[in-house]
């Protein structure tokens, strides 16, 4: 039987500060971006699937473009590991609103969900 996994890992999307990852990975969450993986040329439907592949969930500021490809997904019945969205902030709110996200939202609530950071003031 699997077991629940607490910690959601998150994938940045190119939008996102590059000074996240490293900033999230200092705190212990598991966590890579576009940019530190050569993909921050991707088209969205690309990234997400990108996220898909690797079982995390997706941070955007994209929010225009992701919520139609969200609507996609669902329609066709395909799974996902959370779509993240902000508005763009600063990097210490941006962060702080995160960490907020993460200590309170496990993997398997983020599992096929969308939430924004705005939740998480």
């Amino acid at each position: 039987m699997a077991t629940a996994r607490l910690f959601i890992a998150l994938y940045l999307d190119a939008d996102v500060s590059k000074k996240s990852a490293p900033t999230l990975r200092e705190k212990g969450f598991d966590v890579i971006s576009a940019k530190e993986v050569g993909n921050a040329e991707l088209d969205d439907r690309a990234q997400l699937e990108y996220a898909i592949g690797q079982r995390r969930a997706i941070l955007t500021c994209n929010i225009q473009d992701f919520v139609p490809l969200l609507d996609e997904y669902w329609r066709a019945g395909r799974e996902h590991y959370g779509v993240i969205v902000s508005e763009q902030l600063s990097v210490g709110e941006l962060l702080r609103r995160v960490l907020n996200l993460l200590n309170t939202v496990d993997a398997d609530e983020m599992k096929n969900s969308y939430r924004d950071l705005g939740e998480f003031k």
